[in-house]
């Protein structure tokens, strides 16, 4: 079904994008977006399940990939009904509340994401340049408090604009551009005063995703620099092993960030499933990767789901 303007919508409902011109296709594209997303909550649920149920991954960097775990977990959950929805002829209407909560939790966990992996990179930072106080520095309820301002700084900093939202009047054709609801989406749809949900959502982005990205670029510096002056080799490359995944994990979310900006500010003669296209890759790539990027890469949780796997044999 393609999306067309409606009188009969209410001015409480929008129409969400599919893929253009694929319409007849759906039945086929629901097959590997549904693999897709059983992947990305069967993957991530397997590593929660590795770190709980195994003594020697209670360390602070498994706590962290915890984090990670669960919010690309809740990010696939936030946009499963409503990108399988349209593909499978469900449906292509959601209402203004579900729009604006799903901006929420499609917003707060990228934020969310970004400040895990800004805490990841400061544990290699720790765990190769200050090893002797690894353990005194990283405690439990120092993790703890990383989360609790992880999560408060991912979530309450975004509720004044999403709020913002609710009372805006949306007077252009309630026609969405992606299967799923953003901020920029509803902004563009808006006939209201929307100079401060845009410049909060850029000072929002320069301090939260901007700042972290440049954070972890100097941690990775200072880690090169402390790996450098090992004297031994095999020390130098055994110390650089440890941050190959979280390196992985760090291009997988930044990357499609960088390349769906491009799109949005350089590409509007471009297809629009081009633009949709973007917009899934976004959202599904980072949770898909990073259970498979560690499992590869990190050898305790690879030989332990290797048991796991023999045992069940």
């Amino acid at each position: 079904m393609s999306v067309q303007p409606d009188s009969k919508i209410s001015n409480s409902t929008f129409l969400l994008t599919g893929f253009p011109g694929l319409e007849r296709e759906y039945p086929w594209l629901s097959i590997p977006f549904s693999c897709i997303y059983a992947m990305v909550l069967l993957g991530n649920c397997l590593v929660l399940h590795v770190i709980r149920t195994e003594p020697s991954l209670h360390e602070p960097m498994f706590y962290f990939l915890a984090m990670l775990a669960l919010t690309d977990l809740c990010m696939g959950l936030s946009t499963v009904h409503t990108v399988l929805g349209i593909l499978w002829g469900i449906s292509q209407e959601i209402g203004l509340d579900a729009c604006i909560a799903q901006t929420f939790f499609v917003h707060g966990l990228s934020c969310m994401e970004s400040g895990v992996l800004l805490a990841m990179a400061f544990d290699r930072f720790t765990a190769i340049c200050n090893p002797l106080r690894y353990t005194s520095i990283l405690t439990n309820m120092r993790i703890i408090t990383i989360g609790v301002a992880i999560l408060g700084r991912s979530f309450l900093f975004i509720t004044a604009p999403i709020v913002r939202l609710k009372f805006f009047h949306y007077c252009h054709p309630h026609i969405l551009s992606h299967s799923f609801c953003l901020h920029q989406d509803l902004l563009r749809l808006a006939c209201s005063d929307i100079r401060f949900n845009s410049f909060y959502a850029l000072a929002l982005v320069i301090c939260t995703l901007f700042l972290d990205s440049v954070l972890i670029l100097i941690s990775y510096i200072s880690i090169l620099h402390s790996v450098l002056t090992i004297a031994s080799r095999d020390e130098r490359l055994k110390s650089l092993k440890t941050c190959v995944s979280h390196i992985c994990a760090v291009l997988v979310f930044y990357i499609p960030i960088i390349g769906l900006t491009m799109v949005h500010r350089f590409g509007k003669h471009l297809s629009p499933v081009v633009h949709v296209l973007m917009g899934n890759i976004y959202i599904l790539f980072p949770p898909l990767m990073n259970p498979i990027i560690y499992s590869v890469k990190t050898q305790q949780i690879r030989s332990r789901i290797q048991r796991w796997i023999t045992k069940q044999n």
